[in-house]
């Protein structure tokens, strides 16, 4: 579990490199475009990874002993939706750069025995699903961001490849809560990129598929998008889905977030 933590570490400061990189050279016409998440322009964002940030990095830097003063969450999403694009976008870079610092600081018996309490799961989770989720919302975040300035961008290879090793493992539960299963008429066994989807009462990540009923084509950053409900025309070029259900049935199954 200590070289996934690892692996999604190198992944987070990765896509906040690019990302960051990308910012700082928008201007503010620019920071008002649609991003790839319709009801949000690119500043609100990065204002949403932004707050997630600093409203994540407390009960994390509490797990490894620092004092956070608290701030409750609708306190600091008001202070991100009160700020100008700008502020936004300079907000974004300095909440993420410290969340970052703060795990990659972390030892290596810390990144295999700590756990947080994020405040809204029943019980503290293991570091792997706390930056597990916290990777699955920057890389699609961050297509977001992307894709308002380059058509033909995906989510990044290597925080594609991390995310499917973490949705078959700790931070699979997520699934729960990202697709709707009853969308589809029969249970369907889909062969993905590295492995497969288990779709019946629930979805699942598998590494492996005997027997599969349909075959996803296309690279593990569309399969990532497509879990997330980014999987959508223009978005779709090179991808297909061939036996037992369509692109469009497995849309319904995973309407996004």
């Amino acid at each position: 579990m200590s070289q996934l933590v690892d692996r999604t570490i190198t992944a987070l400061r990765s896509e906040h490199d690019t990302l960051a990189a990308l910012v700082r050279t928008l201007t503010d016409d620019q920071l008002a475009v649609t991003s790839g998440a319709s009801e949000w322009t690119v500043a609100q964002a990065l204002s949403h990874l932004g707050s997630g940030a600093e409203i994540g990095r407390a009960p994390i830097a509490r797990a490894a002993g620092e004092t956070v003063a608290a701030e409750d969450n609708q306190t600091i999403w008001a202070r991100w939706d009160g700020s100008t694009p700008r502020a936004q976008a300079e907000g974004f870079l300095e909440h993420n750069g410290r969340w970052l610092e703060t795990v990659e600081a972390f030892t290596p018996e810390q990144r295999s025995s700590l756990t947080v309490d994020l405040g809204f799961l029943p019980e503290p989770v293991p570091l792997a699903t706390a930056v597990g989720m916290r990777l699955s919302e920057v890389a699609n975040h961050s297509w977001d961001v992307r894709v308002a300035f380059d058509p033909d961008a995906g989510v990044d290879a290597g925080s594609a490849a991390v995310l499917v090793d973490l949705l078959a493992g700790p931070v699979g539960f997520m699934l729960g809560f990202l697709a709707k299963p009853a969308e589809l008429e029969k249970p369907v066994s889909l062969a993905t990129p590295g492995g497969g989807l288990v779709i019946d009462d629930g979805v699942t990540v598998v590494d492996h598929l005997e027997a599969p009923s349909a075959t996803f084509t296309g690279p593990a950053e569309a399969l990532v998008r497509l879990i997330s409900g980014r999987l959508k025309a223009p978005y779709d070029q090179g991808v297909t889905v061939e036996g037992s259900v369509s692109l469009d049935d497995l849309r319904r199954v995973f309407p996004g977030f």
